[in-house]
């Protein structure tokens, strides 16, 4: 049984750019570069997905490919990833609490 895809008209227009050859061998050439999870770090762990660091880059198809990315593992793109996109600002804090992004409703 197929499950129908529930998303946006928007998500639909950029989900084809994940099958093209260009995009395979962009997220090839990104986790070899780096194979660790950049939130993961300093633990180990591997990288499986190729995520765009600034999530506006799949609204055009040049910096779709273009844009700077990021390795993530799955567990980190799923969540807390998703999470900030939806929020519009980084989660976490620094020592004395603050929030950790700039354009956190705290810090303005």
């Amino acid at each position: 049984m197929v499950r129908p895809d529930r998303r946006s008209a928007e998500a639909a227009a950029y989900r084809r750019l994940y099958r093209t050859r260009r995009w395979l061998q962009e997220r090839e050439r990104q986790l070899t570069e780096h194979p660790l999870c950049a939130m993961c770090l300093p633990r180990v762990t591997a990288a499986t997905v190729c995520d765009h660091v600034d999530p506006t880059d799949k609204d055009d198809p040049e910096t779709f490919f273009t844009g700077a990315k990021q390795s993530l593992c799955k567990t980190h793109h799923d969540s807390t990833k998703q999470r900030e996109e939806r929020r519009g600002h980084v989660i976490g804090c620094d020592d004395t609490g603050m929030p950790l992004d700039p354009n956190h409703h705290w810090n303005r």
